[in-house]
């Protein structure tokens, strides 16, 4: 099978823990490229905090997916071909059912992270994205127009807990988790196999050319959706029988080795 798209996740997937590209991941997915393979970046991350490793990679001529799905850039042109956002009222109700659940909430409104409160797990967002964190008096009064997405944050046992409510109060919503404290919520429809789908089709790739790579229960409906569904090896536990192969982890070159075995050979 010749591939022609392969879509990474970042954070725990492409990156070291440290958020680093290693070169044997960078080194390969030039090579990648260089067959004429598109390399798709697929994250939770706000847009900004993935366009620097774009240039990293040399992704010029390809497409970006952040924010879980709800926006595809066209590097190329440096625009926004899609966009689907969380209504107003619907944030406001997810910060409603943030305080009934004891979770903090963040947003986006004007590229900062906006939230009524502090906590370890917004310091971890603030650490991952480099964006300014913008503490607020009233949540509702910040946010008065709609936003991408909304994450709730709390301890990973409870916020598991927390995730099969939400999905079963707000079926309405894309409800996934990101990292183990990370529960992202997203409009009806949004997340990254629907993305890939709209970029597949856009660029004329059938699904059985494109290989997924990830880690998390955000990357779980691209993995089921590519051709080739790979997870590296520190993948959540519950998800490991979900893919179709597991490569090496995050920290030992796992998108490297995806390249090797299924694009250059």
């Amino acid at each position: 099978m010749k591939y022609k798209m392969l879509v990474l996740d970042m954070d725990d997937t492409l990156l070291t823990d440290d958020h680093k590209i290693s070169n044997e991941n960078r080194e390969m997915l030039f090579k990648a490229q260089e067959l004429g393979v598109y390399v798709i970046l697929a994250s939770g991350r706000p847009t900004p905090a993935m366009t620097a490793y774009a240039k990293e990679l040399q992704l010029d001529n390809s497409y970006m997916i952040s924010y879980n799905g709800a926006v595809i850039t066209d590097l190329k042109e440096d625009k926004v071909i899609f966009e689907q956002t969380l209504t107003q009222e619907q944030i406001h109700e997810l910060y409603d059912y943030s305080l009934k659940s004891n979770t903090h909430i963040i947003t986006y409104v004007d590229g900062k992270i906006v939230s009524e409160t502090d906590s370890e797990y917004i310091e971890i967002e603030k650490n991952i994205t480099g964006l300014e964190h913008n503490k607020v008096v009233s949540f509702k009064d910040e946010v008065q127009s709609s936003a991408v997405k909304c994450i709730l944050l709390e301890e990973p046992s409870y916020l598991k807990e927390v995730e099969k409510d939400l999905k079963a109060v707000m079926p309405h919503l894309s409800v996934s988790m990101s990292k183990p404290f990370f529960l992202e919520v997203a409009q009806n429809g949004i997340d990254k196999g629907a993305s890939i789908k709209f970029l597949a089709e856009k660029l004329n790739i059938l699904q059985s050319e494109i290989i997924a790579v990830g880690n998390a229960g955000n990357d779980l409906t691209m993995i089921e959706y590519a051709g080739l569904g790979i997870w590296v090896d520190n993948v959540d536990p519950e998800l490991r029988d979900k893919g179709d192969i597991i490569v090496a982890s995050n920290n030992n070159h796992g998108v490297a080795e995806v390249v090797r075995r299924f694009i250059l050979n």
